[in-house]
């Protein structure tokens, strides 16, 4: 049967190569090249884009974990640059020439990838939309014919999928953006350094989030408490379980020939320098 373990294992060998997106140079080229300026603007309207010129109260919303101010200062002056369109062509484009060089040409034209796209299409075409706007504003866009740009896009409509259950997991706890990376670094997924130059939160906000969750027994001056461990745990349980829907309906042996199709394309992605060690994704290694 399969199991929360099996969302939270594909979700860790998929997730590098959706963030090749974030961290290859070919992205933010594709991005300068519609009229982006910098590594910011190109992130916010390349995964803002399926939900169309919306304002930086929705994106602060969906992407959940970001300074509202550090938002601001991007959106939507974004769409001033480029319309989502143009933002949406320009990521697969990026993709694309990121794709071919971090696995080859002749990765890219293999009945792996082809088989690797139909797996994690299928699984795509299973998410559920309520509640999961990130997701189904994903999975409304067209699939591209290419195989490895139709499996980047199945995996980025599957991990938004996950991202949106994992919101919830924290709204149910009353965990807000900046708490929720005040426990990932204390859980060492991350770091304090990492996490707030990458989501825009300032030392008074992080020092106030640590002050809360000091107040919620979670931390205290050692660190984080056995009750906060508990919590991380149950949030990262909620999240995983959420994220299972698709995975379970495509099928343990599917899932299992997926996992098999996607660890090599981690292991180059690594390779090849594009996932930095301890950045603010805070992905597991995969068991």
């Amino acid at each position: 049967m399969t199991s929360p373990g099996t969302a939270r294992l594909l979700w860790a060998l998929g997730e590098p190569f959706h963030a090749l997106t974030y961290f290859a140079n070919e992205c933010q080229t594709a991005g300068e090249a519609v009229g982006l300026t910098g590594f910011w603007q190109t992130y916010f309207a390349l995964r803002a884009a399926p939900l169309g010129a919306i304002g930086p109260e929705l994106v602060t919303a969906t992407f959940y974990n970001f300074a509202p101010e550090f938002v601001a200062r991007r959106v939507p002056a974004v769409w001033e640059a480029v319309t989502p369109d143009a933002a949406l062509d320009a990521r697969l484009a990026g993709i694309d020439t990121a794709v071919r060089r971090v696995l080859g040409e002749e990765w890219v034209s293999s009945a792996e990838a082809v088989e690797a796209s139909e797996l994690a299409g299928a699984a795509a075409a299973a998410v559920d939309f309520p509640g999961r706007p990130l997701a189904a504003a994903n999975a409304g866009l067209s699939l591209p014919e290419a195989p490895h740009l139709a499996l980047w896009q199945a995996l980025t409509t599957l991990r938004e999928h996950r991202g949106d259950g994992h919101n919830v997991a924290l709204v149910q706890r009353e965990i807000d953006g900046i708490g929720g990376h005040v426990l990932a670094a204390a859980a060492g997924r991350s770091t304090r350094e990492w996490l707030q130059r990458a989501r825009g939160w300032d030392d008074a906000a992080w020092d106030a989030a640590v002050e809360q969750l000091c107040g919620r027994g979670w931390l205290d001056a050692d660190g984080m408490t056995a009750e906060g461990l508990a919590i991380v745990a149950a949030v990262e349980a909620d999240t995983d379980r959420l994220a299972l829907g698709p995975w379970r309906a495509l099928g343990d042996s599917a899932c299992d020939r997926l996992a098999a199709l996607l660890a090599p394309m981690r292991r180059a992605v690594v390779a090849a320098g594009e996932w930095p060690a301890g950045n603010p994704i805070g992905v597991p290694e995969p068991d």
